[in-house]
């Protein structure tokens, strides 16, 4: 319980547990206190409520929380709001009208938390009404991007050192899951904390089992990926890749094997991502393709793998990802499959940096996960000697270089060896609605996962808004059949009960009864992607309407139906390429052979890269029979 009544009051009627993750409970009272504070916690570690909870107690003022994502700041009033915590965000998707009601709501002290990006507080029309509002505390979350040493360094950041001219009387707080030294020092004095509280997490994750292992080209990787998927069968992967090719490359391999993948990157609308992002997090799909732009704000505890299928960037970004897997507390692994060309395709795009400043700091990044990957030192000691703590211990046990063997790549399914968890309390434990989780009755988490999503799509909201992950595991472990019994659920507050207690206990009823997940509710057969493109091939669409149909880039269709041409599953159509270019790459081919593209490409440099695709494939099939 807390120390002080009113904070664990607070905790338990607004998010509905019994206790804090460690030091939570301090940061809260340090803010609460008025001080400026710097917070480094790992990912999962509950950053969010250090500076939500002391906003909620604080009637008639309101928290500015700095936040680098529209989507994170959706979903976090989303989720507050569901709380009973009164909060708002500005940005350029609300209206005129809309910004005008919120900021005469701040002006009036009705909301304890407001939502803004950098670009948003850089304004000096924000400034200006911000000054007349009745405040309580800046919260800066993702606080590492204001830093030139930081892995996510981002310009409209660094415009928050003028903070504290402007509130020179407010408490500035900092939150990060990955600063080293050097960029924890750059946010103190950017931000001019005034001798602020630290806390700094351990960057030791025990229950991850850090495994890198150098792949000989693509297809040792691919075999070793779905031997990964095949192990953790029942469970949810992240698999990241290096480029939107790759990623819905990668997608549509998986699916077209039976399984469940979505894709997410920069470039798809901000509706099909978000589409993405929902079927995965409510259990809809289990793996999720991503580059870099996917993670940030997901709050999924049950990920029992993270797979990187190329060198990250820094060690930095490769924590913050792999840092995805295991927030329950539970075994995890983070698997890094990375091949001898990511060294290479790494340091092309350092060179092409303009500024010398960033290309020195980004070639010490190089050499630092180079190193990680390569060296025969325990991987939990190098990242937590990265971060600038000094572990006793020389060997952990939980990674490929101190023995640990994952049975994962193995390609066996089954009983693994287990690296010591982290401890967790009752009531902040894991808790999944997998199977596992509830007691090996598939029926009930799939009938409460049904009812968790159409009460999303009806409230138009995440399904993990209505209720986490873990709290839906330990509602199908407990049974509860009273609203009081509901209230010694993890993760359910007062509001939550009082909003879905009564459905809640009714699906339980129901499911108690016999009913089950209706058909509908099921995941409907449909065709593989390759099945997809070529019946939309024989309906006549182009490739630019197939790569619309089946939200994919054009370089992916094209890639594909090389593909189909070179297996035979395609018949070749002579308008793809046309006659004059089709003779040249003929020619070329003569000289220097179809094996790889590259020299081809050195010779026809004019002509386009999916043209050269489509004309070899059909020429590597006459060749077959030739």
């Amino acid at each position: 319980m807390s120390r002080d009544p009113a904070i664990g009051a607070a905790l338990r009627h607004y998010w509905g547990y019994d206790g804090f993750r460690p030091m939570q409970e301090d940061i809260v009272t340090s803010l609460l206190a008025g001080r400026d504070a710097c917070v480094v916690m790992p990912t999962g570690g509950g950053k969010s409520l250090c500076y939500q909870l002391p906003a909620a107690l604080q009637a008639q003022r309101t928290a500015v929380v700095i936040s680098p994502l529209i989507a994170l700041m959706q979903d976090q009033v989303a989720q507050l709001t569901q709380m009973g915590i009164p909060a708002a965000r500005l940005d350029s998707s609300s209206s005129q009208e809309e910004q005008r009601q919120i900021q005469r709501r701040v002006l009036a002290g009705e909301y304890r938390l407001l939502y803004l990006s950098p670009e948003r507080l850089a304004r000096a029309d924000t400034v200006s009404w911000l000054q007349r509002a009745p405040l309580s505390l800046f919260a800066i979350d993702e606080a590492h991007c204001i830093s030139e040493w930081g892995h996510e360094f981002r310009p409209e950041y660094r415009q928050l050192s003028a903070l504290r001219q402007h509130f020179p009387d407010l408490p500035i707080a900092a939150f990060t899951a990955s600063a080293t030294q050097r960029v924890r020092h750059d946010i103190l004095q950017q931000l001019q904390l005034r001798d602020p509280a630290k806390f700094i997490a351990s960057f030791h994750r025990p229950n991850l089992r850090y495994v890198a292992r150098a792949c000989q080209g693509a297809d040792e990787q691919e075999t070793l990926l779905l031997r990964a998927l095949a192990h953790y069968r029942d469970q949810h992967v992240i698999v990241y890749a290096p480029t939107i090719a790759r990623v819905e490359e990668t997608t549509d391999r998986l699916r077209g094997r039976g399984i469940g993948a979505v894709a997410y990157h920069g470039k798809m609308d901000a509706d099909t991502r978000r589409r993405n992002q929902e079927t995965w997090m409510s259990d809809a799909a289990r793996v999720m393709v991503g580059t870099i732009a996917f993670g940030l704000g997901i709050n999924k505890a049950a990920v029992r793998a993270v797979i990187h299928l190329s060198l990250p960037k820094s060690i930095e970004q490769y924590y913050q990802e792999a840092g995805r897997a295991g927030r329950d507390g539970e075994p995890a692994d983070c698997l890094l499959l990375w091949q001898r060309r990511d060294i290479g395709l790494l340091a092309h795009f350092i060179e092409r940096t303009e500024d010398d400043d960033e290309r020195e700091r980004a070639w010490q990044r190089y050499h630092q996960i180079k190193n990680f990957a390569e060296a025969n030192a325990c991987r939990h000691r190098q990242i937590c000697l990265h971060f600038g703590e000094r572990p006793k211990w020389e060997s952990c046990s939980a990674c490929d270089v101190c023995g640990y063997q994952p049975e994962a790549l193995a390609g066996k399914a089954g009983a693994q060896k287990v690296a010591p968890a982290a401890k967790k309390s009752r009531k902040r434990g894991s808790g999944t609605a997998s199977t596992t989780a509830v007691g090996g009755n598939p029926e009930l988490a799939a009938y409460m996962r049904a009812w968790r999503m159409a009460t999303a799509r009806a409230e138009k909201i995440p399904a993990y808004i209505v209720l986490h992950d873990s709290s839906l595991g330990e509602i199908c472990r407990v049974l509860p059949t009273t609203p009081a019994q509901l209230r010694t659920i993890s993760g359910l507050g007062d509001k939550k009960v009082e909003r879905y207690g009564a459905a809640i206990l009714e699906a339980l009823r129901s499911f108690k009864a016999g009913e089950r997940v209706a058909p509908s509710e099921e995941a409907a057969p449909s065709l593989s992607p390759a099945g997809e493109t070529m019946r939309l091939l024989a309906q006549g669409k182009s490739f630019e309407e197939i790569a619309k149909v089946r939200e994919r880039q054009l370089s992916t269709v094209i890639s594909m139906v090389a593909d189909l041409v070179e297996q035979g599953e395609v018949v070749w159509q002579s308008h793809w390429v046309e006659a004059a270019t089709m003779l040249r790459i003929r020619e070329a081919v003569a000289e220097r052979g179809f094996e790889r593209l590259k020299p081809l490409r050195d010779l026809l440099p004019d002509v386009d890269y999916s043209q050269l695709r489509l004309a070899i494939a059909i020429l590597r099939r006459e060749r077959t029979f030739v």
